[in-house]
């Protein structure tokens, strides 16, 4: 038989395959998280006065930009402990391994979005803050950041996508996630559609849910700018309907 539904159902629900996906996406968030608050920073310093600290930004974004990441993932968990004994210890599991190669990575290209993100707003957004009175930290925590949040976004998003499916890679390093416990599986039972199309529909299903998220935080964080366009095009002589105390609608 070419595809067996019944194997297919029972590897879909297999503790194996769970665990691996479960590793997968908890990697994924760990990455992400670190890589996003580190990326603030360093989105700033690649725009500092400060030669040598913007430089040094610049080397470490295009130095991390430019590895695979495979290479990357090689080097932390062959090379680490080989320069420095103290990574030969039980404590330096695959796991922490690719989350510090995968968060290197993750910070470089997350902080050029954030990056170009900072730099598409103006200066007058921070000119009007401190005429508010805003202290430079407070401009930038509720004036700056939420706008610029805003239009880095879908990148970002993609980018944790982009991280959610490379998590793959790390079956070079030993690390058990979906595609290492697939590829297990297969091994011994040889049963290569019924086990590929499983982990297919494991990272189908965590994309969507991401690509859901997405979508309701980019409404969300676009909801207060709406209304705003709203009033405006209504203009101040607007008619506006209102609900009365019997139910029906008054017009002010």
């Amino acid at each position: 038989m070419l595809f067996d539904p019944t194997i297919f159902l029972e590897a879909l629900v297999s503790p194996a395959l769970i665990q691996g996906a479960l590793t997968t996406i908890g990697l994924s968030i760990c990455v992400q998280v670190t890589a996003f608050a580190l990326c603030l920073p360093v989105a700033i310093g690649l725009s500092s006065r400060r030669t040598a600290v913007r430089w040094a930004l610049l080397a470490y974004v295009w130095l991390f930009r430019s590895a695979p990441m495979i290479l990357v993932l090689l080097f932390i968990w062959n090379g680490l402990p080989q320069l420095f004994p103290i990574f030969r210890s039980a404590w330096f599991t695959p796991f922490l391994a690719a989350y510090i190669g995968m968060t290197l990575v993750g910070v470089a290209y997350n902080a050029e979005i954030m990056r170009a993100a900072l730099g598409s707003l103006g200066a007058g957004q921070r000119e009007a803050a401190a005429a508010l009175g805003l202290t430079r930290f407070q401009a930038f925590r509720l004036v700056v950041l939420p706008q610029a949040m805003r239009i880095a976004l879908p990148s970002l998003m993609n980018e944790f996508i982009s991280l959610l499916k490379s998590t793959s890679l790390a079956y070079t390093i030993s690390l058990r996630e979906l595609m290492t416990t697939t590829s297990l599986s297969i091994s011994a039972s040889f049963r290569f559609t019924e086990w590929y199309a499983c982990a297919f529909l494991y990272y189908l299903v965590m994309v969507s849910v991401l690509t859901l998220a997405q979508g309701w935080i980019e409404r969300r964080m676009s909801a207060p700018y709406s209304r705003k366009n709203n009033d405006r095009d209504a203009g101040p002589g607007a008619v506006r309907a209102i609900p009365a105390l019997d139910g029906s609608a008054q017009n002010l």
